[in-house]
């Protein structure tokens, strides 16, 4: 009978140490790609010329400022290739006044053109199901509407997105 219970003990044991250590490796993981995107940002500040906010970026390319959430990690942006990465620290969704919810995965890559972003990838908006979001533009310079291509283009106030919200952590893109 004492064999028996130290059995179950240290398969108890053993269990909650495999639990532990899977718990060690996700904050590995998870810190890993904090310290890289971390790294990221301090290189391109060492590259000697000071680097836009993100808002301050997207304004500059007639896009709404408030495209992302407020709580990205860091971003890259490659001129020459027009190449935009956005980081955020977990997947996490907008909700906008006009009932529209954006979802951001871990990483979102785009081409940023004038008036547009393009070849999206890590964002769906809600229409009936979640759907990726593989465009946005703004039509003209003074334009009060944004068009949002996930399927279907969808036009929706530009005013909704002038300012960066805070973003709500979900468990899956």
């Amino acid at each position: 009978m004492e064999k028996a219970l130290t059995r179950v003990r240290s398969f108890s044991i053993s269990q909650k140490a495999k639990q532990e250590i899977s718990s060690i490796g996700e904050d590995l993981t998870s810190f890993s790609n904090t310290v890289e995107e971390k790294a990221r940002w301090v290189f391109n500040k060492l590259k000697g010329k000071p680097q836009k906010s993100l808002p301050e970026l997207l304004r500059d390319y007639n896009l709404p400022p408030g495209l992302f959430p407020r709580n990205i990690t860091c971003y890259e942006f490659d001129e020459s290739k027009a190449k935009l990465i956005v980081y955020l620290p977990s997947v996490c969704e907008v909700s906008f006044k006009d009932s529209s919810v954006l979802r951001y995965a871990t990483r979102v890559k785009a081409i940023l053109l004038r008036g547009k972003l393009t070849g999206i990838e890590g964002m769906k908006t809600k229409v009936l199901m979640w759907v990726k979001v593989t465009s946005i533009a703004v039509e003209s310079y003074k334009s009060d509407k944004v068009c949002f291509t996930a399927g279907v283009k969808k036009s929706r106030p530009k005013d909704q997105y002038e300012m960066p919200k805070d973003a709500v952590k979900v468990e899956e893109f």
